[in-house]
């Protein structure tokens, strides 16, 4: 079993209408559709989230007692792999029909006998890695990597021997110029979890995607789920989240380490140390900074682990031991593509070039 079950709480959806998408207006927080009261400016284009309302304990037991059979089979994903502690807020959503109906379709896609990815176990591994407590850091991405050994259920995150696709080798540049001292994983690997154990949640807004098809479950149902989740975040996490906003969407407020983008001002943004700043300014040093580092042995914080800290973090690093089976994808503009890996190859290559230069 994957590492990615590290943090167990396994399913699965007819077509519903398209989900639109919020406008973003002024507010970074309006863009993510969230309405945080009162509204906390945050650092890296992102916005931070208002006073935690009260809650209550969550009964899991006694909420899967009360769905009907068909609601317990087609949540069974959900039921035995979701974190207690998102589970508990996101319920209600899963039990609406356009959730159920996208399970179904699910169903429908693995009976026709149509690979999708990542694997059913790794689909909420994002909410086990990363707790709705611990969440400090949110990473938006889009659609999941459609090729074999690659999609985990974290957004950019790749599993070894997987090289790291170009826009995360982007974003390891950018971490080079914002902390020095950051390493590159040995043959470029893009296994993540170590940042979300700190606290970064990497949440894809489409969370399925049928083998080696783009965007094939987008409009599904998985927009509004994960736009639930983004508006939780703004609105519950009591001292503040920074989220990233990276891409076209945002594009008036920041810029997206893709190949062809990145060269327009992503390597010089500064995201992971002003994400910092402003978390060691909210919740003080010790608590808030984020930890972006990927190597046993290499860290980014400014305050040194202790020497049990660091090995008790290095086996959490340890690459799971798997074959490779699928090629590299590529990344367009935040669209996940496999046309024409050579050029990109060479775009990236000039990006690099051009970050590096005096």
């Amino acid at each position: 079993m994957s590492s990615s079950l590290k943090r167990k709480a396994t399913g699965s959806g007819a077509s519903s209408p398209e989900v639109k998408k919020p406008k973003a207006n002024g507010n970074i927080a309006s863009f993510f559709g969230a309405v945080p009261k009162p509204a906390q400016a945050a650092a890296a284009g992102s916005s931070a989230s208002a006073a935690a309302a009260p809650t209550t304990k969550f009964d899991k037991d006694k909420w899967v007692s009360s769905l009907t059979p068909e609601q317990r089979t087609l949540l069974k994903l959900e039921i035995d792999t979701m974190h207690e502690s998102w589970l508990g807020l996101l319920k209600d959503d899963v039990t609406t029909k356009e959730f159920l109906d996208l399970k179904k379709f699910l169903d429908r896609e693995t009976a026709a006998g149509k690979k999708w990815f990542p694997p059913k176990e790794d689909v909420y591994s994002w909410s086990r890695h990363t707790p709705f407590n611990d969440v400090k850091v949110v990473i938006v991405g889009q659609d999941p990597y459609h090729n074999v050994n690659q999609a985990h259920g974290m957004a950019f995150s790749v599993r070894p021997p997987t090289p790291a696709p170009p826009s995360l080798r982007n974003m390891y540049i950018a971490l080079a110029k914002d902390y020095p001292s950051f390493e590159r994983p040995a043959k470029s690997a893009g296994l993540l979890t170590p940042w979300a154990d700190r606290g970064v949640l990497m949440l894809n807004t489409c969370l399925t995607v049928r083998a080696h098809e783009a965007n094939s479950h987008s409009n599904r149902g998985w927009e509004r789920l994960t736009q639930r989740v983004i508006d939780l975040v703004a609105q519950r996490r009591p001292r503040g989240v920074v989220f990233m906003a990276w891409g076209t969407p945002a594009g008036k407020r920041s810029v997206h380490p893709s190949p062809l983008s990145a060269s327009r001002g992503f390597f010089d943004c500064g995201h992971f140390r002003k994400a910092n700043d402003w978390l060691t300014a909210r919740y003080g040093a010790a608590e808030g900074e984020i930890d972006w580092a990927l190597v046993p042995g290499n860290s980014t914080l400014s305050v040194p682990k202790t020497e049990a800290e660091a090995e008790a973090e290095s086996e959490t690093i340890k690459p799971e031991k798997k074959a490779a089976t699928g090629k590299e994808n590529v990344e367009v503009d935040g669209e996940i593509g496999s046309d024409d890996e050579a050029a990109l190859e060479e775009a990236i290559e000039a990006a690099e070039a051009e970050a590096t230069k005096p």
